[in-house]
């Protein structure tokens, strides 16, 4: 497979996918009722979002490509409901957008990894996955749900953690709402894994929503996801598969061996609106 060489134009390309795709996931719980205080706001190229106390989808993403932001509005859009900021910056992105950040009091709280691969040739799509229709949406809640409750702890830790509702919650939001199209994996006639995959107006496919219950890990479940949405990814007319993993993770090593390729970090960098600058 040829090497895939990740310059500002592609990573600004998946920063602004993946702040569409915060977006789709907020107006998602906007629809289904959550805070009703949510927002989603365009900030410097990017999007702040806020869907409710607890969500992972309260953040700022896509920083880094469109000039050095005003963040008074978001700060202030924050503040209104307690929640902190949190930014998650490309290391691609402008410096300049990093050293505002300093200014303001932003910290860093940990980074996590951007890996893509082209779709010029993909593996055969697997016996043991199938896309999950609307009727095992349940089935496949409570498999993705379980499995990221009990994380795999190799690789950097997680900064933050999230309770079994909120992500419940985020989960079904972007697989019934935000164009995400659901994957469960089978052993012995029981789901044991499951994933996403969200195909953009350009090209790409957003691998998310990974994970395999703790006692079928190392078992090829989630190669078997990964194969299952490259299939249908090409299908679908795109020409690069992004995920997102945390650094030093099973997660990482999994989708390497698929043939995916380390193309940037993300730092994440956070600032307690209850201390603004200004």
């Amino acid at each position: 497979m040829d090497a895939l060489f990740c310059d500002t134009e592609l990573a600004e390309r998946i920063e602004r996918a993946e702040a569409a795709f915060m977006a789709a996931c907020a107006e998602a719980g906007k629809a289904r009722g959550a805070d009703p205080r949510g927002f989603t706001l365009p900030v410097g190229g990017g999007m702040a979002t806020f869907v409710e106390a607890g969500s992972p989808f309260n953040k700022v993403s896509g920083l880094g490509f469109g000039g050095v932001p005003d963040l008074d509005d978001v700060e202030l859009a924050f503040a209104g409901v307690g929640c902190p900021v949190q930014v998650e910056l490309s290391t691609l992105g402008d410096a300049a957008v990093g050293a505002h950040l300093t200014e303001r009091g932003y910290r860093l709280a940990g980074f996590e990894n951007v890996l893509g691969r082209r779709l010029t040739d993909v593996p055969a799509y697997p016996a043991e996955v199938r896309r999950s229709p609307d009727g095992e949406l349940r089935a496949w809640l409570d498999v993705v749900v379980e499995a990221f409750l009990h994380e795999d702890v190799e690789g950097v830790t997680s900064h933050e953690e999230f309770s079994r509702e909120a992500l419940e919650a985020a989960e079904r939001d972007q697989a019934t709402s935000a164009g995400a199209v659901r994957y469960l994996a089978w052993r012995d006639g029981v789901p044991v894994g499951g994933g996403a995959l969200r195909v953009t107006g350009d090209g790409i496919a957003q691998f998310a929503g990974a994970a395999t219950l703790p006692e079928h890990r190392r078992r090829g479940v989630q190669s078997a996801l990964l194969a299952a949405r490259l299939a249908d990814a090409r299908a679908a007319g795109c020409d690069l598969a992004v995920v997102t993993t945390r650094p030093g993770s099973p997660s990482q090593s999994n989708v390497q061996r698929a043939g995916f390729q380390l193309l940037y970090s993300r730092a994440i960098v956070t600032h307690s609106t209850s201390q603004r600058p200004f």
